[in-house]
């Protein structure tokens, strides 16, 4: 049997100009027994980390590249268009020195070299040669360009620099799709010209690249420029180059893969069918694959460094702070407190995140200098340090929030802290951030827009030459997806019934509802994240490639945030939110119209006037409680505390609301109080017994079904992250626990699952409730004491 692996390959990350997604694409080579594949994306490294880590768990040697872009002039020079020299060029990491380089490479060539493609010169690829493969890549390579123009001797200058630089390293890469077999079926004149052309120049280089080898002793190495998985996907890739440059599938005048299909991920058997005459261009993809030995550690932390006074430690000035803080919140500190108090700073800085919170009380403290509102989302509110800090504004003893679902010495993941500013200043806080940890150490994420279902079906409808009207009418078939559920086009034809019909009745509906669900999913364009940001404690193209944001100035990463995760960057969400600035904004002019100083963090919160406005109805620009709907609830429930308000922002999401009427129903004392069980009166008697937070099903788990808060973050996580398959897995944990640890039967424990449910589709924390909750009530109390301001 032969073997051989694929060292030109590109994924869904060559934007718009692949089809193959990284899981697919490994069961691929796995089910074809090859031991080694390579990523080798157009001028980027986006896929990286998830190709690395996607293939590695597969039991798969993974090789990192790029297929690079480089320039014969100066890369920081911009000629005229027609005179732009671009090239195309492989390379892959040997090895971290390598794997380092080619971080630099892209990011040079995306921040100094960016000219209608990210590109460096041969000057700068020589500086960064180290620890790299080099091959001369497909036709559009500098050297098989000169191969193509008659210039034998010039391909033999541009070979032997190569030679010179990367040494036993270069290698001449063969590539055969045998465009002359396509021939005979193309559809046109010109097509069967183009397809002719493109036969006769692939023959000319290969000839003129085995006489190089030949000639100068560079060895060979047969690829097959892989753009799609299956042979049978040449339709979609076709459609999906089709979106990218704005082409009918119908265009003759353009790049077709629809005409020579055969740039899909040939197996090692496809291969040797190619490469008879030339089995050592197959044995070099093996020995290529040999010398790759790219390693590298995920999931420990890189922190950036603070500036500590000599001989102290992070833990020290964590400690520090945090004890005077708690006395400062607290005044009087309990045992209980105390307990509390220790155990979470045990827990954090046991973990190694001491540097972590001291970041972001150093933000917080910045933002309160300058007068710039903060908040916080998420779990974070249950911390007491945090709270002691200045990092979150919410007392968890006061609410009864957890810390343990923000952290515990059982969770293996880092802690997550999302921070909310003014948005008319964040630039200003990341701007500060850049001044105190450097300009090369700060950046924000990058993400990508994918191809979600409607907008897949409306591009594939438009390439295919259909009338706008077709794609969209078979779009508004499509149901909006649910929050954090975004809806598939294979969901779709399950739950519409019009869509299916449709599908099934209407040839032209399948053709296109079919090509769209090849394509749905993919990533589509990079962008700047909404809140992430990094640190690094060293320059960030050390842990990451850079660029700019599209037609911007702003430097991103080129790892989305998971992947800055799995390398171990320190990333801090901050999220620009309009109604601080509102806050803010009131606040000022208080000030100055009336003379009064407001603190929003120490309003009184039994305001009367703030919960009589409220409960006629007047929300308009409160924050969270605004909508039509929501104002209708909150005028029938009338709040009395801000624990109502905590409690509607929480009920008030696709999958408790449900629960509204019961709970305004318990309020008013129109409905007894009662829990499924006498243990739940325990966390439920501030709620009326209603299941209102994520922590509820948590500390139903805990207390009936003998989880442990080691074991229960798996449930944590299938109810937060969102994920029906592991909901599934603890249906059945969770019945037999509550059978077993509580007494109850299994009907009983089946029934107390059914009121889990909803919470699948989506439910808020507690502390995430208490920290919107607060920003409404604060909102509502200018509102109410200040409407002019």
């Amino acid at each position: 049997m032969t073997d051989f692996v694929h060292l030109h390959l590109h994924t869904e990350y060559s934007l718009l100009d692949g089809l193959s997604k990284i899981k697919a694409l490994t069961s691929h080579i796995k089910e074809n027994a090859m031991k080694s594949v390579a990523i080798t994306d157009h001028g980027a490294m986006y896929g990286a980390i998830e190709f690395y880590k996607t293939v590695k768990e597969a039991g798969i040697k993974p090789i990192i590249g790029i297929e690079a872009y480089t320039t014969n002039g100066k890369h920081t020079e911009r000629p005229e268009r027609s005179k732009v020299k671009n090239f195309h060029l492989l390379l892959l990491a040997r090895d971290l020195t390598g794997y380092k380089n080619l971080m630099k490479l892209t990011s040079i060539a995306h921040l100094e070299g960016y000219y209608y493609r990210p590109r460096f010169d041969r000057e700068t690829l020589a500086a960064h040669s180290a620890g790299l493969i080099c091959t001369s890549t497909c036709g559009l390579g500098e050297l098989p360009q000169a191969l193509l123009a008659d210039s034998y001797s010039k391909a033999k200058s541009i070979a032997t620099w190569f030679l010179d630089v990367f040494g036993n390293n270069y290698y001449l890469e063969i590539q055969r799709h045998y465009y002359d077999s396509f021939i005979q079926s193309a559809t046109s004149t010109e097509i069967k010209k183009t397809l002719s052309d493109l036969a006769d120049n692939e023959n000319k280089i290969n000839t003129g690249l085995l006489a190089l080898s030949r000639e100068l002793g560079i060895p060979i190495v047969a690829t097959n420029d892989a753009h799609y998985i299956k042979k049978e996907d040449a339709t979609a890739q076709d459609a999906l180059v089709c979106i990218a440059t704005g082409k009918n599938v119908s265009d003759v005048k353009r790049l077709r893969f629809i005409d020579t299909p055969s740039f899909w991920v040939t197996s090692p058997a496809e291969m040797a069918a190619l490469f008879p005459d030339l089995p050592e261009a197959l044995d070099n993809t093996l020995k290529v694959a040999d010398k790759c030995n790219v390693e590298f550690t995920l999931g420990q932390w890189f922190f950036p460094e603070i500036a500590l006074r000599e001989g102290q430690t992070a833990v020290e000035v964590l400690r520090s702070k945090s004890e005077e803080a708690i006395t400062q919140k607290y005044g009087k500190i309990s045992d209980s407190l105390r307990k509390r108090f220790e155990l979470e700073l045990e827990v954090i800085c046991s973990k190694g995140y001491a540097p972590y919170f001291l970041i972001y009380e150093d933000m917080a403290s910045w933002a309160k200098s300058n007068s710039i509102p903060i908040n916080t989302r998420g779990s974070v509110a249950g911390s007491v340090v945090s709270y002691c800090l200045g990092i979150t504004s919410v007392d968890p003893i006061k609410y009864n929030l957890p810390f343990e679902r923000f952290l515990n010495p059982y969770r293996p993941s880092a802690p997550d802290i999302d921070l909310d500013i003014a948005d008319d200043r964040r630039e200003e806080m990341i701007g500060y951030l850049k001044t105190k940890y450097g300009s090369d150490k700060v950046g924000q994420i990058c993400t990508f827009g994918r191809m979600l279902a409607r907008a897949s079906v409306r591009d594939i409808a438009r390439v295919l030459g259909y009338p706008y009207s077709t794609g969209d009418k078979i779009a508004k078939l499509i149901p909006l997806g649910s929050q954090g559920f975004p809806m598939t086009i294979a969901k779709a034809l399950k739950e519409s019934p019009e869509l299916a019909n449709l599908y099934t009745q209407d040839s032209d509906a399948k053709m296109v509802v079919d090509l769209a669900r090849q394509i749905e999913g993919n990533a589509r364009h990079i962008s700047v994240h909404a809140a992430g940001v990094v640190i690094a404690p060293k320059a960030l193209l050390e842990f990451t490639p850079v660029q700019y944001e599209p037609n911007g100035t702003k430097v991103i990463t080129q790892y989305e945030m998971h992947a800055c995760d799995d390398i171990g960057l320190v990333k801090l969400d901050i999220l620009g939110i309009r109604n601080l600035s509102i806050l803010r904004g009131s606040v000022e002019l208080v000030k100055k119209i009336k003379g009064k100083e407001v603190n929003l963090t120490s309003l009184p919160l039994d305001d009367s006037k703030t919960f009589q406005m409220l409960s006629r109805g007047e929300t308009m620009g409160t924050f969270q409680l605004g909508g039509s709907g929501m104002t209708r609830y909150i005028m029938e429930l009338k709040p009395e505390r801000i624990e109502d308000i905590m409690a509607m922002i929480a009920l008030f999401r696709p999958g408790p609301i449900a629960n509204i009427p019961d709970y305004i129903a318990r309020k008013k004392g129109e409905q007894k109080v009662t829990y499924y069980h006498p243990k739940m009166a325990k966390f439920l008697d501030k709620s009326f017994g209603i299941l209102v937070y994520q922590d509820d099903l948590l500390f139903t788990a805990l207390e009936l079904a003998g989880y442990t808060w080691e074991t229960v973050d798996k449930f944590r996580k299938a109810v937060g992250k969102k994920i029906p398959e592991e909901m599934a897995k603890q249906h059945d944990i969770f019945v037999s626990g509550c059978v077993q640890a509580s007494h109850m039967t299994k009907i009983q424990a089946e029934g107390l699952w059914k009121l889990f449910e909803p919470f699948q589709g989506y439910g808020f924390n507690k502390a995430h409730a208490a920290s919107y909750g607060m920003v409404a009530y604060q909102t509502a109390y200018m509102k109410a004491n200040y409407p002019g301001e």
